[in-house]
């Protein structure tokens, strides 16, 4: 009976160890007009991908309006509150882990790292409303039962300016919602956010600027994110907090690693080879470290065969060598 109790817990233990250690290998899986099924998901289950980052959308005039709307008749169905219910029940079927990731758009595409207000009048009311936003998708986070909260992305000024806001805010979250919590900070952001103690992941938008090669091998990739890595270890031994990568990726053009943010619209300069070298560095670097979680690759779209291919230099990895080297590190 002795042996059996320590074989129990020592099956135990082996079992937690491996729960602990599997990471998010994910997708950022982009909204659409319409309903989704099973065809739509086949594709994010070919690559090896156990979670994905759905994202339903509130939208603000410009970088000093303090009015969001969303969950409205104009928007996209997969950006509405009915919309992520219905992606995310679909994904569950084929038990694909969720992270519910509500994000801003502004008008124009303007970034929403300067969003900032005039007044403090101003300022009540864009918390009052982001948080009628953030409640919103909290509750439905806590319905369907998802892994994981993203409580912003790339809000540098109203985070910086309003902390106790966001302290608040993290209390009435978990009240509602018994998941995780994590916030998406722009990758030159997350040495500065306040509250990662508050959350159980320190998110990061993983646009690091790593070579100004114009078709960098895998081994340029990896040497520039030595400073990087080096930062985003003292955070985490800093706050105890595993990282996430709430998006990475890296569009398949020239020069990919020099700005890999930038996400214009520029024509030609296709480089298929450097948007693989990126990802494979980029994986090197991180998924075998204990205290990295996985991440969610930007991005995916849900007409698989219609998006992506050779000709296309955008981020998303579909129908390109990217997609066929992604497939084969998630199964690793």
């Amino acid at each position: 009976m002795k042996n059996f109790f320590l074989f129990g817990i020592f099956c135990f233990v082996v079992y937690s160890s491996a729960s602990q250690q599997r990471k998010f290998n994910g997708v950022s899986f982009v909204a659409s007009s319409r309903q989704i099924n099973q065809t739509n998901i086949a594709p994010v289950l070919n690559v090896n991908a156990n979670a994905v980052a759905l994202m339903p959308f509130g939208f603000i005039r410009d970088t000093s309006s303090p009015k969001l709307t969303f969950n409205s008749d104009r928007q996209w169905f997969g950006e509405t509150k009915k919309g992520l219910i219905q992606y995310a029940l679909e994904f569950q079927k084929k038990n694909v882990q969720i992270m519910v990731k509500p994000q801003i758009w502004i008008w124009r595409g303007e970034f929403t790292g300067n969003l900032t207000m005039a007044s403090e009048e101003d300022w009540r009311i864009l918390e009052e409303s982001y948080s009628e936003f953030i409640m919103t998708y909290a509750k439905v986070a806590q319905d369907i039962g998802a892994e994981l909260l993203c409580i912003g992305t790339e809000l540098e000024q109203f985070v910086m300016q309003r902390h106790s806001y966001w302290v608040s805010l993290i209390t009435e979250i978990r009240k509602v919602f018994r998941g995780k919590l994590t916030y998406a900070a722009n990758w030159d952001e997350f040495k500065r956010v306040p509250f990662w103690g508050e959350l159980d992941f320190i998110g990061v938008d993983a646009y690091f600027p790593l070579t100004d090669l114009k078709s960098p091998a895998v081994a340029d990739f990896e040497a520039g994110w030595n400073k990087h890595k080096i930062e985003i270890k003292a955070i985490q031994a800093r706050f105890k907090k595993p990282i996430l990568f709430t998006e990475f990726g890296y569009r398949s053009v020239d020069y990919t690693g020099k700005k890999p943010w930038e996400s214009n619209r520029i024509e030609g300069s296709l480089n298929l080879k450097a948007q693989e070298n990126g990802l494979q560095a980029l994986y090197n670097q991180f998924w075998n470290e204990e205290w990295f979680a996985g991440g969610f690759v930007w991005k995916w779209f849900v007409n698989h065969d219609r998006v992506g291919g050779i000709y296309n230099n955008r981020f998303t990895p579909q129908n390109k060598p990217a997609e066929d080297l992604l497939k084969k590190l998630y199964q690793q």
